[in-house]
């Protein structure tokens, strides 16, 4: 009877309990919900699945230069293959498409409003969606919480939630030339909007109107880090408690399969508490359908309020693959938890995936990975299965944080998948030590 209600409630299949405390571990339960938390709709209107690009992948920027305010100059860093592309013009400080770029005559079938994407993620199998549309956007001139087109985000994401799916407003802060650090991010939920292109709009500025954003409604203002380098974000700089506490994210999956897993090493080691996810980044809805990697978010339940309490409180994952089940504990406290200091550290891992007829999902291995990404202990599954168990015990008085990777005979769905690499990334857990 309750597998039935459960199927009937669209949950995922399996159900925990778990506490952020090892004292609450029984009074909290938390399903299994996936989603997308980056993605980009007809307000980017600069480029995008909308626009003829001539045989070329990449864009031309047109804008100043950032050694002085006063030469522009184009910036063919975005640009991957030989031939004209799509080019955007910056101008004081917003971002527009360039005159000669041709719009297809049948653009609405690649690109549409929020809604769209919201209606194709809803029926693709989603269980949450989120829109993160670029702040330099001349359609967000002047920013603000009551400019026309972010209102419009808004409320289409209002308007898209029922009880079977939870749409998100977002933006992203795509900061590229300034001296004091380069990396974009997302922003979930918050009220207003910030205009990453201008001068006084670094990201050390950001990080502090981060730390001051109402939200829209419901559930807390979250961020992530965007398809990181390994050393952006000025070497991971400007951190303090305050943003640490809601930039909880990283981009480890970005456009389906690109992998940032140095880029997760990295800010973990210099103290920034960020948790998997991934971002399938589309800039058209033909990208929803095909995009079979997934951000997995440990909720409550299926309301806006509690898949950002998720990714606030970090209780994340993500998969190659659209439908792996993971969870884990350490002394009884759930992924994402910060533990008081201890020396032991019992694990409770369990991996499951729900398609049983196709031998490349069954789980090969699983590792706990600790500080500078060195492998603690691994597990080899001696018999590969859909679903596994694991409950090591580590002994340690050093490392300041342990996350676990998962393994399986495929190396998930995503193009070119590898199983000879991990197909899943999970929430760390911090160990209490600085």
């Amino acid at each position: 009877m309750r597998t039935l209600l459960a199927c009937i409630l669209g949950l995922l299949p399996f159900a925990f309990f778990a506490g952020s405390r090892a004292a609450d571990s029984a009074a909290l339960q938390y399903h299994i919900y996936a989603g997308n938390t980056h993605s980009h709709t007809a307000f980017t209107w600069s480029h995008g699945a909308q626009y003829s690009n001539n045989g070329c992948a990449g864009i031309r920027v047109y804008g100043k230069t950032p050694r002085t305010a006063d030469l522009y100059e184009w910036n063919d860093g975005y640009v991957k293959t030989n031939g004209k592309c799509p080019a955007i013009y910056v101008i004081n400080f917003w971002q527009y498409p360039s005159s000669d770029i041709t719009l297809k005559s049948d653009w609405q079938n690649f690109q549409g409003p929020p809604s769209k994407h919201f209606e194709l993620a809803k029926a693709a199998g989603f269980d949450f969606d989120t829109v993160t549309d670029h702040s330099q956007e001349a359609v967000f001139s002047p920013p603000g919480p009551d400019n026309a087109a972010w209102k419009e985000v808004k409320q289409q994401a209002a308007q898209a939630t029922d009880a079977n799916f939870v749409a998100l407003a977002g933006f992203e802060f795509s900061e590229n030339d300034s001296s004091g650090g380069t990396g974009h991010l997302n922003v979930i939920n918050s009220d207003s909007i910030l205009n990453a292109y201008e001068p006084a709009n670094d990201l050390a500025h950001f990080y502090k109107w981060l730390e001051t954003a109402k939200p829209n409604g419901s559930g807390p203002v979250v961020a992530s880090f965007n398809h990181p380098a390994k050393d952006q974000y000025n070497d991971w700089a400007y951190r303090d408690p305050q943003v640490t506490d809601i930039l909880t994210m990283l981009e480890v999956i970005n456009s389906n399969n690109k992998i940032h897993y140095d880029a997760f090493i990295a800010a973990l080691d210099k103290g920034w508490k960020v948790s998997p996810v991934s971002g399938l980044d589309n800039h058209g809805t033909q990208g929803i359908a095909k995009g079979v990697s997934r951000t997995f978010v440990l909720a409550q339940s299926k309301t806006k309020a509690a898949i950002l309490d998720a990714m606030k409180n970090r209780r994340t994952y993500a998969a190659l693959d659209k439908n792996i089940q993971c969870k884990y504990t350490v002394n009884g406290a759930i992924m994402g938890s910060t533990l008081n200091r201890p020396d032991a550290f019992n694990f409770d891992i369990v991996i499951s995936d729900p398609d049983t007829s196709n031998p490349n999902e069954k789980i090969t291995k699983i590792d706990i990975v600790g500080d500078g990404g060195t492998v603690v202990q691994s597990y080899s599954v001696p018999n590969p299965a859909y679903s596994v168990e694991w409950k090591p015990a580590i002994h340690d008085s050093t490392n300041k944080y342990f996350f676990v990777r998962v393994w399986n005979a495929g190396g998930g769905d995503a193009p070119g998948a590898d199983p000879a690499k991990p197909a899943a990334w999970l929430a760390p857990v911090w160990t209490g030590r600085l």
